[in-house]
């Protein structure tokens, strides 16, 4: 099994509780297409990646792209189905989460996230 993890603020505040990674070609090209839902408090982290998109997706994401540090670089907040991003310079990793999420946690670029080992 592997290991899932918690997103959080540089501050310690909590963006999401259970959160996968997709680091392999498979992982990341399978994304979270064709699931019916992300639940509240889930979310995938893609890496390394610059760009996304919601093709074959059937709900909107918020996607919170970061640097090698963390950084936050850009969010696409409620990006739809049937969209995608764009390349988004100096992105090393993004972040998929429900829709809403960025906001209700108050992440705005130039803050710092960071992945806690959870669980496995």
């Amino acid at each position: 099994m592997r290991a899932f993890y918690r997103l959080e603020t540089e501050g310690g505040v909590l963006v999401a509780d259970h959160v996968d990674v997709a680091d392999d070609l498979l992982s990341r090209a399978r994304g979270l297409m064709f699931r019916p839902e992300l639940a509240p408090g889930h979310g995938l982290a893609l890496r390394p990646c610059s760009s996304v998109h919601m093709f074959f997706m059937r709900f909107p994401l918020d996607v919170v792209f970061v640097d090698g540090e963390g950084r936050v670089v850009r969010i696409l907040a409620g990006i739809r189905p049937w969209r995608a991003s764009g390349i988004v310079r100096g992105a090393k990793a993004a972040i998929e989460l429900p829709a809403g999420t960025a906001a209700d946690v108050g992440l705005v670029p130039r803050m710092v996230v960071r992945m806690v080992e959870a669980g496995a």
